[in-house]
């Protein structure tokens, strides 16, 4: 009865677009020679750029993912939780869903090479297979990061998010006019890191109670953006599009920060009506259900994919209209409705095993001591760097099995996953802290 079902339905909303998003660009062509290729629409017809700016809701995911970390910090630190124990138990829940999601990945992409597929096939299908990984790294970072950044947030408010963006806007700069190598990667935290303390203050009522804030957000963000593009160096493209640079989202820009803030005050601006609509029983349901579902979603969405094009386009089956014709568009839509259809039988399968993990009694336990937390920072870090690597070079890179990023997933996993004991308390002290959520959707 204490959830808040806005910050639910961004959620839920925020992953409806993710896959629709990555559907509607996703486009194949089969080749004379049987072969079959995925041009990037983006590149290949640019005013499709311009449907970023409804599609790129990933300021969603870490608002509201702030939100609810700060208020499930809050609870476990009154109540006498570690910060590696609350970590742990937040992270290992995500790690388990994607080290599954990977491992089996990986053992196709094993028994594909052993029997031969082409290794430019290979590693087309390994880079659609890992293309939204970008997102867990990120956020495993800001997750580990939640006890250091919440500190000062109680101390200085909004300040904090404030100090942030110029930060993010002076490595932004030093990126674009120095060209210091890996300067501008400071920026995935940064960025994101703005939109995730919004949270905290979100849930501590420090933005929202009024309309001021909100429209300035909204209006100086959108105002923003539209310098930045129209004046500035930045494309309007919130995507990465091949070629591209400056880009938006490769390191995230100023351009991506003005938007993300709009996003911010637009969803602070419609919480009043969106709130009205979700008390209505029947839009609930549908909200809690596909936040139910939210990981599956987000992790397989781009299976059904692989399956139509090995159903229509190997076989020769679907139409060939011109890449991205006014015919082109028209076949989305039955396109985008056979992925639905696929993809809700991909889920029905796979809710067994989210529903198995989600039970599991796993992870370091909230009030455990430092000596026996250190197995977890260096698993999670492994991990962290693995999910990296599969974001920016596919499960397949070059059409070859990644040795050291699946191994360097599967033993941070196996080491955030390991249980192990609280230290003895006192008589009559309690045993251990209150668990973090164990809903899945919690944890994103």
């Amino acid at each position: 009865m204490g959830r808040d079902r806005y910050v639910d339905f961004l959620r839920a909303w925020a992953i409806l677009l993710v896959v629709l998003g990555h559907w509607l660009i996703t486009g194949l062509v089969r080749r004379p020679d049987g072969a079959i290729e995925a041009p990037e629409l983006l590149a290949t017809v640019p005013w499709t750029q311009w449907l970023t700016l409804g599609f790129q809701i990933m300021p969603l995911f870490f608002l509201a993912g702030g939100f609810a970390a700060g208020g499930s910090w809050t609870r476990a630190r009154e109540a006498g939780g570690t910060a590696a124990g609350w970590v742990g138990q937040r992270a290992v829940r995500l790690l388990l869903l994607a080290g599954v999601y990977s491992g089996l990945v990986l053992v196709a992409v094993g028994v594909s090479s052993a029997v031969g597929v082409d290794p430019f096939t290979l590693a087309l299908v390994g880079w659609a297979m890992a293309m939204q990984f970008w997102f867990l790294p990120v956020y495993l970072l800001l997750s580990a990061l939640t006890p250091a950044l919440h500190a000062p947030h109680r101390r200085w408010g909004l300040l904090v998010p404030a100090g942030w963006g110029c930060l993010a806007l002076l490595v932004g700069i030093l990126d674009l006019a120095a060209g210091l190598p890996y300067v501008g990667t400071l920026n995935y935290v940064l960025v994101w890191g703005v939109v995730y303390q919004f949270g905290f203050c979100w849930r501590d009522g420090l933005v929202g109670g009024g309309r001021t804030l909100p429209v300035v957000l909204a209006m100086g963000g959108g105002v923003g953006f539209a310098a930045l593009v129209g004046v500035g160096p930045f494309p309007v493209s919130l995507i990465l599009v091949t070629g591209q640079d400056p880009s938006n989202t490769d390191p995230p820009s100023a351009a991506m920060l003005a938007w993300a803030l709009a996003q911010v005050g637009l969803c602070l601006l419609v919480a009043p009506v969106v709130r009205r609509l979700l008390e209505r029983d029947r839009v609930w349901r549908a909200v809690r259900g596909t936040g139910a579902v939210s990981m599956t979603l987000y992790l397989w969405h781009m299976l059904p994919v692989l399956v139509v094009a090995a159903a229509f386009y190997l076989t020769g089956l679907a139409p060939q209209p011109d890449f991205g014709s006014p015919v082109w568009w028209a076949w989305r839509v039955p396109w985008l409705v056979v992925l639905g259809g696929v993809l809700v039988g991909v889920v029905r399968v796979l809710r067994p095993l989210e529903r198995r993990l989600a039970s599991l009694d796993v992870g370091v336990r909230p009030d455990a001591g430092p000596h026996q937390a250190w197995p977890m920072w260096a698993g999670l870090g492994l991990s962290v760097w693995a999910l990296a690597y599969f974001a920016g070079h596919g499960f397949a890179y070059g059409g070859r099995f990644p040795v050291w990023a699946a191994l360097g997933l599967g033993v941070g996993t196996a080491m955030v996953a390991l249980p192990r004991r609280a230290p003895r308390r006192p008589a009559g002290e309690p045993a251990e802290g209150p668990q973090a959520s164990g809903a899945l959707e919690e944890a994103v």
